[in-house]
Order: C-alpha cells, then structure tokens, then sequence
C-alpha cells in the first residue's frame, strides 16, 4: 500500500481521529504524510487549517522532545548508539557556521535533520530560542507541506513514494534564500581581540638599574 492509500485509508477509517493521529505522526517525521492530507483536504475529506495546526504542534513537539533528550541524555545516548555520531557532529557545524538559519531551515536538510534537534540540545544553545525558532520553523514546515499538497494535489496524486517530499522542498527554496539573505545582512559581533600590552618585568628593571650602576662607576 503506498503512501497515498495509507493516509486515505486513515482519513476512512479514523475520520476526525485522523488529527491526533497527524500530530503524532509529525512528531517524527511526515512530509509526504502532510502533502497528501493536503491533496485530501483539497477535495473536502479534511479540514486544512485544522490539518496544518495539528502538523505544526507535532512538529514541533517532536522537535523540542529532541532537544530535551539531547540535553539531558546525549552523551549516554551516543555511547548507546555510536551511528549517531558523525550526523550529530555535522549537524553541530552547521549550527556553528549558520546559527539561526539553520535552526530554521534544519527540517529541510536531507542526512542531518533526524540528528539536528538533539545535537541542538547537546550545545550551548539555550532552550527558550530554539523553542522560539523551532516554532517558527514547525510552522512554516506544516504550512508548506500542506499547501503544497492541497494546490497541486492532481500532480501529486501521480507521483509515488518520497519524490512527492520534492515538490514540498521546491516550494520551501524561497524561504530558505530569504532566510539565508537576512542572516547574512545581520552584523554578527565579531570577535573583539584585546590590544597586546607587555607588562613591564621586574627583572628587566633590574637589570636596567645594574647596568647604569656599573656606567657610572665605569666614569
């Protein structure tokens, strides 16, 4: 059964049930999920504002679950699951490099977004704005899957599996640029470096003092 018939066989047989289940669906993971909820909507078997609130909670519950495991737990988490290692380690340079955009585009990077929330938890990063920006950004994730999904649903309806999840990330190519456009623009505080000063040595003022001593005895 492919992705298309799983969700409409939820929406049949859940009915309104199918929005909890979306929210927790979206805790993990769900682009195609929420592309084809939003091709369903668009032909009235769903609600789509209530479809996108339900997609934008669990996404970014799902997330911030992440980040408090990697807070509390990471580094016992990663001696239990070694694999992690290199996608927690790439997902930290990125954050090092890009700071908050990639904390708003990080859904949308295939290989490291499975690992970026619990990285995220693992830096210094403090919790009250990743759950800022990690709000914006479920909000934004939901709102274009599923608009991607209820306006260009017939073209979707023929597409199979997870190429679907292109069409989504074509649509979030603006939003990325523009979030990239205006970090850039923002004047990050440069690293101030402290003016070198050379604290004069007691013995070098010795050694000044003999040496006059010894001029004018010299005299």
């Amino acid at each position: 059964m492919g992705i298309e018939q799983t969700v409409a066989h939820y929406i049949d047989q859940y009915g309104v049930l199918f929005y909890p289940l979306t929210f927790f669906w979206t805790a993990f993971e769900g682009e195609t999920f929420v592309i084809f909820a939003g091709y369903f909507a668009s032909h009235g078997m769903l609600n789509l504002p209530l479809l996108i609130a339900c997609a934008w909670l669990g996404s970014f519950c799902g997330d911030q679950f992440y980040f408090l495991l990697g807070r509390r737990y990471g580094a016992r988490v990663l001696r239990r699951f070694p694999k992690w290692q290199p996608g927690v380690d790439r997902a930290l340079r990125l954050l090092e490099r890009y700071d908050t955009a990639f904390i708003l585009s990080f859904r949308f990077i295939y290989g490291v977004r499975n690992f970026s929330s619990f990285a995220m938890g693992m830096s210094p990063l403090r919790w009250t704005r990743f759950c800022a920006l990690n709000f914006i950004a479920a909000g934004v994730w939901a709102l274009s899957f599923a608009c991607s999904g209820y306006l260009f649903g017939e073209m979707l309806s023929a597409v199979i599996g997870d190429a679907a999840e292109m069409l989504g990330i074509v649509a979030l190519v603006i939003f990325a640029i523009v979030v990239v456009i205006l970090v850039r623009r923002q004047k990050r505080p440069g690293a101030v470096i402290a003016p070198s000063t050379t604290e004069p040595s007691p013995h070098n003022d010795d050694d000044s003092r003999a040496r006059d001593r010894n001029q004018r005895a010299s005299r």
